[in-house]
């Protein structure tokens, strides 16, 4: 069947063209919405800018196949075969991609708002700018994909693997990452305002300039975690382990570290205003003109401070709850 047949067939209202070999034909723009192409055979074909939404590609052969700025809104790829293809810009809006071949696939900016790519493998991926708010991404493999600057918000990762992941300028407002391996992850200048991070392991994870306002980062493993000049107001840090981590002039104010694993932390010039400190670690931590104007120390363990290197002499401590429960003037 040439493209021509294939156009002539769907104007007459023909939809069902499943197993049909359209293997290299151009069908540019192409108007072939809610067509049925189950198991056919779409290798190199192109498709760059059709109107292919809510058409049924699953079991289809779409090696190679050139769908950059198409609309596949609510399309079925359930086991396709898309190696190697094209779908640069594409819009994949509640589409379903449950066991979809897609190594090698070219995916930057395409838009996956509220599909479901459960269990699938993305694994060393390019998706730079992609849009997957709200997808369901659980027990996905995303292992060293590269999601610079994607758009994760509300996206379901349970059990989804990430090792090696690229997110610097990603938004991921409201995302569960609940209990995850981060570790290395580089998150710098990432939105992550209320993010759920409980128990997850961000051991020398880059969270440099994040924006982490009223995060949920209680029990995580920041263990020399690059957290400069990061947002963390209000967040959940409670026992925490923050231990050698680079908190420096990053904004703390108001946060719950009670408990929390400061030892050997670099707090220099950080905002810890009216923050909880109560039973934290602090042994060894650098508070060179850190503020902590209200802050509630009581509990803290500072013992040997000075002799660890612990700097307190230039630390504002106006109106903070010492150690002993005395309020300092």
């Amino acid at each position: 069947m040439d493209a021509n047949e294939l156009i002539e067939r769907y104007a007459l209202g023909e939809r069902n063209f499943s197993g049909v070999n359209l293997i290299g034909v151009n069908l540019e723009r192409a108007n072939l919405a809610k067509a049925n192409f189950s198991g056919a055979y779409l290798a190199a074909t192109n498709l760059s800018r059709a109107q292919l939404t809510g058409v049924n590609f699953a079991g289809a052969f779409l090696h190679r196949t050139n769908l950059s700025f198409a609309k596949l809104n609510e399309a079925v790829l359930t086991n396709a075969d898309l190696t190697k293809a094209n779908l640069q810009g594409a819009s994949l809006i509640k589409s379903i991609l449950k066991g979809t071949k897609l190594s090698g696939a070219r995916l930057i900016a395409v838009n996956l708002r509220l599909a479901n790519l459960e269990g699938i493998n993305l694994c060393g991926a390019d998706l730079r700018g992609v849009n997957l708010r709200s997808a369901n991404l659980s027990n996905a493999n995303l292992n060293w994909a590269n999601l610079t600057g994607a758009r994760l918000s509300g996206a379901l990762l349970q059990g989804a693997s990430l090792t090696g992941i690229k997110l610097s300028q990603a938004l991921l407002n409201g995302v569960d990452l609940s209990g995850m391996e981060l570790e290395g992850v580089n998150f710098s200048e990432s939105k992550l305002s209320g993010a759920n991070l409980t128990a997850t392991n961000l051991s020398a994870t880059n969270l440099s300039k994040c924006q982490l306002r009223v995060s949920l980062l209680s029990r995580s493993n920041l263990h020399a975690a690059n957290l400069t000049g990061a947002v963390l107001s209000k967040a959940d840090l409670c026992e925490a382990d923050l231990s050698k981590a680079d908190l420096s002039v990053a904004s703390l104010n108001e946060a719950d570290l009670t408990g929390a694993k400061l030892n050997m932390a670099n707090l220099s010039e950080a905002n810890l205003s009216n923050a909880s400190l109560r039973k934290a670690y602090l042994w060894g931590a650098n508070l060179n003109v850190a503020e902590l104007r209200g802050a509630d120390l009581r509990g803290a363990s500072l013992r040997g401070a000075y002799l660890y290197g612990a700097d307190w002499r230039q630390a504002i401590l106006t109106g903070a709850t010492m150690p002993d429960g005395s309020l300092h003037d």
